[in-house]
């Protein structure tokens, strides 16, 4: 960790010297916007849903868990601030960045051609993919997305996520239903108002052994290939430099390998869930 911080500091500590040798007087907002709001106040915040682990969930105490936490603590630590996490409703969260709510987003948010037409992308920091969570004695026959395609099937897909775009262009025959939140979606498939949740395939397989004993299961088969980033404000190419170096530097020290080990391999940390 310290050496990460030590490696990572001295990348931020060279563009904030270029930066001020191209202005003069330190980092400018019109050269670094969000960077310089996030030095002045002393403080990140990040945007997360709070409710996709393994990648960011609340544990028992209301702390905010999971790989996507682990990076922002590694970024706040590496800029030498404080960390704030604003939960909200994942089809929240790319408004709240454009409107500058909060400095960056992460919450298992797939870098996709049109949410990059409005915000900058670093990553991807893991590669996930679509499965699903239905009922045990469903699960058997769905293999393919194929066996979703059918007017007697209901599906749930978080509201403007990559899922429900996968399931209104893959399976459009499929009745439909896109709440707001993960667990909303989750209780859906446990009540059997909808036979089956189409979301990433971790969130799947965490929800059938979190909520094991209601008769779920998650479908070993991926679907798509997800790539997952880091997004940030469009208006500032320093910030961008900066967490890209940044997880690079994560990349090749190993940590981000041990924090994917961590999170997808032990699932001791299940245990702090509510």
């Amino acid at each position: 960790m310290h050496k990460v911080k030590a490696i990572v500091s001295m990348i931020l500590a060279v563009g904030l010297f270029a930066c001020a040798q191209m202005t003069g007087t330190g980092v400018s907002q019109p050269t670094a916007p969000v960077l310089h709001r996030i030095l002045q106040r002393g403080q990140l915040v990040v945007g997360t849903s709070g409710e996709q682990p393994p990648l960011t969930a609340k544990n028992k105490g209301g702390k905010i868990i999971g790989l996507d936490a682990d990076l922002a603590r590694y970024l706040a630590n590496a800029m030498e601030v404080e960390l704030r996490f604003e939960v909200m409703p994942f089809p929240e969260l790319l408004p709240a960045l454009e409107g500058g709510k909060v400095d960056m987003v992460l919450s298992g948010m797939t870098m996709t051609p049109k949410r990059n037409l409005k915000v900058a992308f670093v990553g991807p920091y893991y590669i996930s993919g679509k499965g699903i969570l239905t009922k045990i004695e469903t699960v058997a026959s769905l293999k393919e997305a194929s066996g979703m395609n059918r007017p007697d099937f209901t599906v749930a897909a978080l509201k403007n996520s990559t899922s429900q775009l996968f399931a209104e262009k893959l399976i459009p025959r499929a009745n439909l239903v896109t709440p707001n939140s993960l667990d909303d979606a989750v209780e859906l498939v446990i009540q059997g108002k909808v036979d089956a949740l189409v979301a990433d395939y971790p969130v799947c397989a965490v929800s059938a052994f979190r909520h094991r004993g209601k008769g779920l299961a998650a479908g070993e088969v991926r679907f798509t290939v997800e790539p997952l980033g880091i997004a940030l404000p469009a208006n500032d190419p320093l910030l961008v430099n900066w967490v890209g170096n940044f997880l690079q530097t994560l990349e090749g020290t190993g940590t981000l390998t041990k924090l994917h080990e961590r999170w997808f391999k032990d699932g001791s940390w299940i245990e702090e869930l509510p």
